[in-house]
């Protein structure tokens, strides 16, 4: 245990000394800033106003950049130890692969999830201070959402470190992984439906299987329970599931195939050359 928070002590304070992180801070907090600066909690659209809006916004935009974020930031994580024979000096000492490995996770997961989560915290802190009303039920909602696709993105990123042993190829790895759970799964489910008439309740089911639409139509569903912006897909996810189902399903799975995938990361890298 001694050795594992040590590993994860480690990659913390090597991922804040980078410049990966001071930039993901500034992203994201200045994404809560520009919110603020631009007046959005004084204004109101579709009937959101004040934090509540602001919190769909940043959910929104945190959906796209996030994921990347994790994926290109990670899935050097091992791959770059191995090139710079960090690697072999570290397993030269009474460390075995899985405190190495279930370490960097640990510490990987601390500074991927607090810089977004604090961004919220000082919006809420910042909204308050004004006078703004606390949605303290959504903000939960979307902490624990936040939390749960960290971890996914965070098992697949392990997940590819652990069998690319080079760096750059484990960025096109990260890209493609971005992009096709982005926006070629909805394309190609879309140009399947309309090509070969199949079933629609499939598509949409096996399009949920994507852990980032599952976030985004959590997200939505927050703030609109009859997901009337989503058309007649909210009506196949309404008739089979209810909202406070839904949203647990929308944590408790991404949380599932992150460690599915970590633990898959794992077997590979106890089998592979080390060095």
């Amino acid at each position: 245990m001694k050795n594992l928070s040590l590993i994860a002590f480690l990659d913390l304070k090597e991922s804040v000394r980078s410049k990966w992180f001071l930039v993901y801070t500034v992203v994201f907090g200045g994404l809560i800033a520009l919110f603020f600066v631009a007046g959005v909690t004084q204004s109101q659209v579709m009937g959101f106003s004040g934090l509540s809006r602001l919190l769909l916004m940043y959910i929104q935009i945190t959906i796209v950049i996030l994921p990347i974020f994790i994926l290109i930031t990670t899935v050097r994580s091992i791959s770059s130890d191995r090139d710079s024979h960090i690697l072999e000096y570290m397993l030269s000492f009474p460390i075995s692969l899985k405190q190495y490995y279930w370490g960097k996770i640990i510490g990987r997961f601390v500074t991927v999830f607090l810089p977004v989560f604090v961004a919220m915290i000082v919006a809420i802190v910042v909204g308050a201070f004004k006078g703004a009303g606390v949605p303290w039920d959504i903000f939960l909602l979307y902490s624990g959402l936040l939390f749960a696709l960290c971890v996914s993105f965070l098992g697949i990123a392990f997940f590819i470190s652990s069998f690319v042993k080079s760096s750059e190829v484990a960025l096109g790895v990260a890209f493609f992984v971005w992009i096709f759970l982005l926006s070629f799964i909805d394309i190609a489910l879309i140009s399947l439906m309309l090509s070969n008439r199949y079933n629609e309740e499939m598509i949409i089911a096996f399009a949920l299987l994507n852990p980032l639409e599952l976030f985004r139509v959590a997200a939505i569903s927050l703030f609109d329970p009859t997901l009337t912006v989503m058309g007649p897909v909210a009506f196949y996810i309404l008739d089979n599931i209810s909202q406070t189902k839904f949203v647990l399903l929308s944590m408790l799975y991404p949380i599932v195939v992150g460690v599915l995938f970590a633990i898959s990361g794992f077997v590979i890298f106890k089998k592979k050359d080390l060095v």
